[in-house]
């Protein structure tokens, strides 16, 4: 028998590391901090009508080209092993996908994020993800980053949960995603779908995943920062941001995997029942 899966769906910086991924090495290694950084990143983004997240790229480029900085791929890369992961993280993923085996579920992991491809790859956690979505820079013939190839936005977020909903991954295969597919043939259903986002910026997504039966949580340092999605009733739970062993993230996924379980084994027999007293034409 075909096992249920579930997804655990991630933002990536303030989520699971402990701030923006850029802010680790990249912002540094320009000489300037982090706050003036994402102040000109601002500016460049009022005074132009840009995107905040093209101008945060298009500005990177721009920052280390003027100081000399190389761009490759390679570089990026490099930058992800300074990155600062919450405590536990790294044993997460393990825990989870046993948790499910145990109830007879398929779990899988997936990153959805305004971050850079290439910096998480470079993390020690980038191969638990069956597919990471961010922001990826495209690389001229000498290898240097030069245009964005893909943008990340907290609006265009939600298109990914649809991509995972119907199994439909590569980005460039737009055809299939927006083909009808009864819900039931969809190869996640949104019931068994878990975000996991620390802020405003994943509002459209843990809304989406809550309206539709899934869960929606939301992890922080700062406590303050996520009651109103609480109160507001945009996700279901808040929690610090500790994946350890017996944290309350650990034991608040733990319910919801068995949960989910439960539902999935009513919701298929409901559909036998209803395939076996349908007539059939």
């Amino acid at each position: 028998m075909k096992k249920p899966i579930i997804a655990f769906m991630y933002d990536f910086d303030r989520t699971l590391c402990t701030r923006d991924m850029q802010e680790y090495s990249f912002i540094p290694e320009l000489g300037v901090d982090a706050a003036t950084f994402w102040q000109q990143v601002a500016h460049l983004a009022e005074t132009e009508h840009m995107d905040h997240i093209i101008s945060y790229l298009y500005h990177m480029i721009k920052s280390a080209n003027a100081k000399g900085l190389p761009l490759r791929r390679e570089d990026f890369v490099a930058l992800g092993k300074d990155v600062e992961l919450f405590p536990g993280v790294t044993t997460w993923f393990k825990r989870m996908n046993d948790l499910g085996a145990e109830l007879g579920l398929e779990i899988e992991h997936y990153i959805i994020s305004s971050g850079l491809t290439e910096i998480i790859e470079g993390t020690p956690i980038h191969g638990e993800f069956k597919k990471i979505y961010a922001c990826e820079f495209h690389y001229d013939e000498a290898g240097n980053a030069d245009w964005p190839a893909l943008t990340v936005n907290y609006t265009n977020k939600t298109q990914f949960l649809f991509r995972i909903n119907k199994g439909v991954l590569p980005m460039n295969d737009d055809e299939a995603l927006n083909e009808f597919l009864e819900d039931r043939d969809r190869r996640i259903p949104f019931r068994n779908m878990i975000y996991i986002g620390d802020g405003l910026t994943d509002v459209p997504c843990m809304k989406l995943v809550k309206v539709n039966g899934g869960q929606s949580i939301a992890v922080y340092e700062n406590k303050e920062r996520v009651v109103d999605l609480l109160t507001d009733r945009r996700v279901d739970f808040i929690t610090p941001a500790n994946y350890e062993a017996g944290s309350e993230l650990d034991e608040i996924c733990q319910t919801i995997l068995r949960k989910m379980a439960l539902v999935d084994k009513l919701v298929t027999l409901n559909h036998r029942q209803r395939d076996q007293e349908t007539p059939k034409r």
